[in-house]
């Protein structure tokens, strides 16, 4: 049984995730949304279900310091024993303005949901991951996180999600440097056709994403496939063409 968690499947990239691994068999798929008793939720449960496969839905509220534990908690009361990947996926972005305006309490939003509570939940995962005999950890990070590349793309306006998405790639280093074990990267899944990707393609001036959630989700799930701690763990990796993206 492969069991797999990801963050954020109540909307866009995650809930597709969310989709197709319920589509394979024998997978355990525990998918994280801010309240799993809020009803708008529960169509999660009417996914295809593949032979040998079920969803476990727990609550992550991505402010919280304490969910992510909490979660994890609930996670071994449904008889959970290990986790085989996750997909940190979960994020927010606040409206893009300059770093000379943008509200402080917009940064610290981010930075809670972006950067902390991704660190809380690997802290309470890790015993489960550890019992994994190949453990996975893919941050969907975004390529305004590449410090290399603010001066190339001018990315001033985008600075609490940048600042928070810079955090995650640096964590997620972090994770593959101390855990020998643990694949850990980093992924730019492309500017994706759900509600957060139209409303930043409409900021520069395009009408839609270019991305297609089915492509994008098609790409993930690739990617996290083929990850090997040699070729793939420590990498920041643009899903649009297979690049490597500089930190």
């Amino acid at each position: 049984m492969t069991v797999v968690l990801i963050t954020g499947a109540g909307r866009g990239i995650g809930r597709a995730i969310t989709e197709a691994y319920l589509a394979r068999p024998n997978h355990t798929v525990i998918g994280s949304v801010r309240n799993k008793a809020d009803p708008k939720y529960q169509d999660l449960r009417s996914f295809p279900v593949a032979s040998g496969s079920k969803l476990i839905l727990v609550s992550i509220e991505g402010t919280s310091l304490t969910d992510p534990q909490q979660a994890v908690d609930d996670i071994k009361a449904a008889g959970i024993d290990h986790v085989d990947v996750v997909i940190a996926n979960a994020a927010v972005s606040p409206p893009l303005v300059p770093m000379d305006t943008i509200p402080i309490k917009d940064v610290e939003e981010c930075f809670r949901t972006n950067t902390l509570s991704p660190l809380l939940l690997f802290q309470a995962l890790k015993p489960l991951l550890d019992r994994s005999t190949s453990p996975k950890w893919m941050s969907v990070s975004s390529a305004v996180g590449s410090i290399t590349n603010i001066p190339v793309f001018g990315l001033y306006a985008v600075s609490a999600y940048g600042i928070s998405k810079a955090g995650l790639n640096w964590f997620t280093m972090g994770l593959h440097t101390g855990n020998e074990k643990l694949i850990a990267f980093s992924v730019h899944p492309g500017l994706v056709q759900t509600e957060m990707g139209n409303e930043g393609a409409r900021s520069i001036g395009m009408e839609l994403a270019p991305t297609t959630i089915e492509q994008s989700v098609s790409r993930l799930l690739a990617s996290v496939d083929q990850a090997t701690r040699e070729k793939t763990s420590g990498k920041f990796i643009n899903l649009d063409d297979g690049s490597e993206i500089p930190y």
